[in-house]
């Protein structure tokens, strides 16, 4: 016969026998997503800026790492050869100047303010005692253009540009044409193309202004030559 405290110790015993209660794999995936999506367990993450800076710099690193493996010398070799293309990156630049804009068809000779050839060459030689050897190559072919205008071997138009005036005073003074046109290309190269002006390039422009001083327009000379045989002959009639 059975008592009161044998069914419970039945009921407790039956009790643990069952099985304990389990949840679905994906209901209880989605219930963990929902839970560590909560904003109480991201306070502290890194921002997205911080994120892509520390992918960067991983990247960075296995990079330094897998050339500085491949470089003979290992790292210290990987620096010296960084540290090599620096400087040849420095001297071009130093050489060379800072890339800018080609020149234009545009671009004037003189600027508003007009001035004679002893002016600009004054203005020329100031500045190439002092080194400065781009104001100086440009002082010195506003000087060579406007001689030749003051010698009406060019006519005076503010608007001119270097390349133009080395074309027209070369149809005058042919055998300087190839010179002409090279300090064209100087004083664009100094004045609109961002290059630095070396002594040599100045000397060669002032030399070129002395000679084309110096030289008889070629126009004269083919005058002189058609009258010539007019006069001989008139002097035989």
């Amino acid at each position: 016969m059975l008592h009161a405290g044998d069914s419970s110790l039945l009921s407790s015993a039956r009790s643990t026998d069952e099985p304990p209660l389990t949840t679905p794999r994906d209901p209880a995936r989605e219930a963990a997503r929902r839970e560590l999506s909560k904003r109480m367990y991201h306070e502290n993450d890194p921002s997205l800026f911080q994120r892509a800076l520390d992918a960067f710099w991983d990247w960075l690193d296995e990079l330094f790492n897998a050339a500085s493996s491949a470089t003979p010398g290992g790292t210290l070799g990987l620096v010296v050869i960084i540290l090599a293309v620096l400087a040849v990156l420095g001297a071009l630049w130093w050489r060379l100047g800072t890339p800018r804009r080609q020149p234009t068809s545009s671009a004037t000779l003189f600027d508003d303010r007009p001035r004679s050839a002893a002016d600009h060459r004054a203005a020329a030689e100031a500045h190439a005692a002092q080194g400065h050897w781009n104001q100086a190559v440009q002082e010195r072919m506003r000087a060579l253009v406007r001689a030749l205008e003051e010698r009406a071997l060019l006519d005076v138009r503010p608007g001119r540009t270097a390349d133009e005036a080395a074309a027209e005073a070369g149809r005058a003074l042919p055998a300087h044409t190839d010179r002409l046109r090279a300090a064209a290309r100087d004083f664009d190269d100094v004045t609109y193309g961002g290059r630095s002006a070396t002594e040599q390039s100045y000397h060669r422009i002032a030399e070129l202004d002395r000679d084309l001083d110096r030289t008889k327009p070629q126009l004269a000379t083919s005058s002189a030559q058609s009258t010539a045989p007019h006069t001989r002959q008139g002097a035989a009639e």
